[in-house]
């Protein structure tokens, strides 16, 4: 089967609240497998939200933000991880998400891929976070720079501005990747050209002739909810932007296939695509086949995972002491 009924999200998390945005995520999981979707894509640090005090805040005000951010990251092995995992089983769809991850002391700009049977096929880490975000979470390695195999094709993911590196796209694009997952936060938060609404669904578009793939594109909103909850400390400011839904899916002919919300609104949009239509975008651009120059170009992925540290044994082994004595037993021999 090469046809399938996809969705993506544009909608509000509940700032900073992990556990009712675990709620709303599976309500928006049932509503998209209601509709007969088998893969629903979510934005970028979806759960518990984008961090949209890094935009608003010097470095003192945004310490309680921090604190109330980092308290309401997912682990993996959290129970709130393992909901998303039944319920993605429950209602048979595949599942593909943002989220801040907490991994021991740091913060990763995580996303996982769960298919309709539960199970966990993509789980990487943003190899780069982006200006500000570097001040809050740290950064991946290439060990998960994957493309995972689906019931409804082979997905890779790349968060935000990811979508723009070159190499990072090719590194899918090599793997034969067919849908991308293109995560983002709310958009116009610069007020300007950069990253603008209009310029990263110029971005995806573009991306989705590049590849010869389907993109999902997902985007969060900023309401009045959002509002309030990014100017509760004292002395901070309002975010001056509003809304920022730009939810889209493309084909890999560029063609929108999706209806278009307005970027204040909620909801998901949702798309039929066929597989069998890449054949044809290759035929005229194949950039990892017959459009390829390996003869010039050498590109190289480093997959070791790089840990904190690791651990060099030295040459001599560790001193050995005898059992410590108990002090009767001392007493005893002294007599």
């Amino acid at each position: 089967m090469t046809t399938h009924h996809v969705a993506a999200v544009q909608a509000e998390p509940v700032w900073m609240d992990l556990a009712a945005t675990t709620d709303k995520t599976i309500a928006l999981i049932e509503e998209a497998a209601a509709h007969g979707a088998r893969l629903i894509a979510l934005p970028e640090l979806w759960l518990p939200g984008y961090p949209v005090f890094l935009l608003t805040t010097n470095a003192l005000q945004e310490l309680p933000y921090v604190a109330r951010y980092r308290a309401q990251a997912l682990a993996v092995d959290a129970p709130e991880f393992m909901r998303l995992r039944v319920a993605a089983a429950r209602h048979e769809i595949v599942v593909a998400f943002g989220f801040a991850e907490r991994a021991q002391s740091t913060l990763y700009m995580s996303q996982a891929v769960i298919d309709e049977h539960g199970e966990v096929v993509l789980h990487r880490r943003k190899l780069k976070p982006t200006h500000v975000e570097r001040t809050l979470f740290g950064q991946g390695d290439g060990s998960d720079l994957q493309v995972a195999q689906t019931s409804v094709g082979r997905i890779g993911a790349l968060n935000c501005a990811e979508n723009m590196q070159p190499l990072s796209k090719y590194a899918l694009i090599a793997q034969d990747e067919q849908i991308r997952i293109a995560s983002w936060p709310p958009l116009d938060y610069f007020g300007g050209p950069m990253l603008s609404g209009p310029s990263t669904v110029a971005l995806n578009q573009s991306n989705a002739m590049e590849a010869s793939v389907y993109v999902l594109m997902s985007t969060q909103v900023l309401t009045e909810a959002g509002i309030a909850a990014f100017s509760s400390e004292p002395g901070t400011e309002a975010p001056p932007f509003r809304g920022g839904g730009y939810a889209r899916i493309f084909g890999p002919d560029t063609t929108l296939l999706s209806e278009v919300l307005p970027p204040d609104e909620e909801g998901i949009v949702y798309a039929d695509i066929d597989l069998a239509s890449i054949d044809v975008a290759n035929f005229f651009f194949d950039p990892v086949g017959h459009y390829a120059r390996p003869d010039v170009f050498d590109v190289t992925i480093d997959r070791r995972h790089k840990p904190a540290f690791r651990e060099i044994a030295g040459p001599d082994a560790p001193a050995t002491y005898p059992p410590l004595e108990r002090e009767e037993d001392a007493v005893a021999t002294e007599g």
